[in-house]
């Protein structure tokens, strides 16, 4: 996710005073750590990972379940499959020292055995390897080039080194831990494996040495679940969705990304309670598959339009306690231009998220919500208004953002993104606490009043227009 423009705090529709207010007060820290600190040692006794299909994805999936079934919830565990990665061949061989890669989703694997070519190290910038000029002089053409993470979308990376004649590339990350992402499978020529930081510096070392590549992988059909909790009480054709992906990434405990969100949200849940007084019913939503698939685009498309015309919004919750964490609101309007069209609705939840951290004396900036990947993009696809607060990941904090909210500027949101350091230890619990009660103010706003976004009024606005109508109907018929 690219981070864009600072957002200027807009007035949004005020919710009445009580539950959001509620909400942010007895969701606490303390009941979110309690939580991540059973998914961490979930994850210990599991081989250090919460990955689905793994043991520890549903020893986390029970865990869930267990907290929403035994607070009185609709409970639904929904079956569904998807194409699993199965990771075949995974090495960028160099002088006899091997390095472990990730294969890019969308790109092309290598032939058995792998692609033997020469190195060729990729000059750093802000923008490495974004454009043709970054070629110049450099002779990639039959080479495999290396390139620094940074400046534009792993997509560009590869059209540039294919477009300069290279035969594969190995992108490594611009901080500590290893690269998942994808490349768009449309236009990409040549292989892309991505690899640590620390592993692309000394592979740096070894420019112009016979280098070997072999990223290879197949994938198998595999069972999952999505689990769904929903308020006994509400409106169920304006149903308030928020959700969290419920699985790790392989081989880490994923604490921040998204214990993290799944703690929070959690938390929001056995706080609201399932029958709280609210005019829309709150459907809580952990998501499988997220690493290969995404369970909500199962989710989504088991349900026809009409069901889908019953969700009112849908508040994405992913990565909101990052150790040198910022505060970010998932770019609604588009105002960082980069977005592109996000449905109708969507500027009012991101004024929502923003508002409420203006009011703690917090001033958010845009990001860019994910509209290739993540379980929120088909929410996005189906017209579905979106949004929701982010503290960053991968990116660099810059001295601007260090000296707004703290932190140490020229490192990453979270050094240990997607690695084995993402555990308990590496959880910012002030940026998290903040950011959970944004998550709970907001679900307790849009539990009472979906007005701002949708035009759907609160209950007690339904009543009082109904009254009024009556008593006009009345005064009418008296006037005659």
């Amino acid at each position: 996710m690219a981070l864009v423009a600072v957002v200027t705090p807009v007035a949004a529709a005020q919710p009445p005073a009580g539950l959001p207010e509620t909400l942010t007060q007895t969701v606490t820290i303390e009941g979110i750590n309690r939580h991540l600190i059973a998914f961490q040692r979930i994850a210990d006794r599991n081989g250090g990972q919460r990955a689905d299909p793994t043991p520890g994805f549903q020893e986390s999936l029970n865990y869930v379940a267990a907290k929403v079934r035994a607070a009185g919830f609709d409970v639904t565990l929904q079956e569904f499959s998807y194409d699993r990665k199965v990771v075949d061949a995974a090495a960028v061989t160099a002088n006899g020292t091997t390095f472990v890669p990730i294969h890019m989703g969308g790109a092309p694997g290598t032939p058995v055995g792998g692609i033997t070519a020469r190195l060729v190290v990729v000059p750093v910038d802000a923008t490495t390897g974004c454009q043709p000029e970054d070629y110049t002089g450099i002779q990639a053409a039959g080479a495999v080039v290396l390139i620094r993470r940074g400046g534009c979308v792993f997509s560009v990376k590869e059209q540039v080194a294919a477009a300069a004649g290279a035969v594969a590339a190995v992108i490594y990350n611009n901080s500590t831990g290893p690269i998942l992402g994808d490349v768009d499978p449309a236009t990409a020529r040549i292989p892309v494996a991505g690899i640590t930081g620390e592993d692309g510096m000394a592979l740096a070392g070894k420019s112009g040495v016979q280098v070997t590549v072999d990223v290879r992988d197949h994938y198998e059909r595999t069972v999952s679940h999505n689990l769904l909790a929903q308020t006994r009480t509400g409106r169920t054709d304006n149903v308030i969705v928020a959700g969290a992906h419920l699985d790790s990434v392989p081989n880490s405990p994923s604490m921040n990304e998204n214990a993290s969100g799944v703690s929070a949200l959690l938390e929001t849940a056995l706080q609201l309670g399932s029958s709280p007084q609210v005019a829309n019913a709150v459907r809580f939503a952990w998501w499988g598959g997220t690493w290969d698939s995404v369970g909500s685009d199962d989710y989504l498309n088991s349900l026809d339009f009409e069901q889908q015309l019953d969700i009112a919004l849908y508040v994405a919750v992913e990565a909101i306690g990052s150790s040198n964490g910022g505060y970010f609101v998932y770019d609604g309007d588009n105002s960082g231009g980069q977005v592109g069209q996000m449905p109708y609705g969507s500027a009012h939840i991101e004024r929502t998220f923003v508002d409420y951290l203006a009011g703690r004396g917090i001033q958010a900036e845009d990001t860019h919500i994910g509209q290739t990947r993540g379980e929120y993009y088909y929410f996005i696809a189906a017209g579905i208004p979106t949004g929701g607060p982010y503290t960053g990941i991968q990116f660099i904090k810059t001295a601007a953002q260090a000296a707004k909210w703290g932190g140490t500027a020229g490192m990453a949101f979270h050094p240990c993104h997607d690695s084995r350091c993402d555990h308990l230890g590496n959880v910012n619990r002030g940026i998290l606490d903040r950011n959970a009660d944004a998550v709970a103010f907001a679900t307790g706003a849009y539990a009472v009043s979906t007005e701002d976004v949708n035009g759907v009024p609160p209950r007690a606005h339904r009543a009082a227009s109904r009254a009024t109508a009556r008593k006009t109907a009345v005064n009418s018929h008296e006037v005659r």
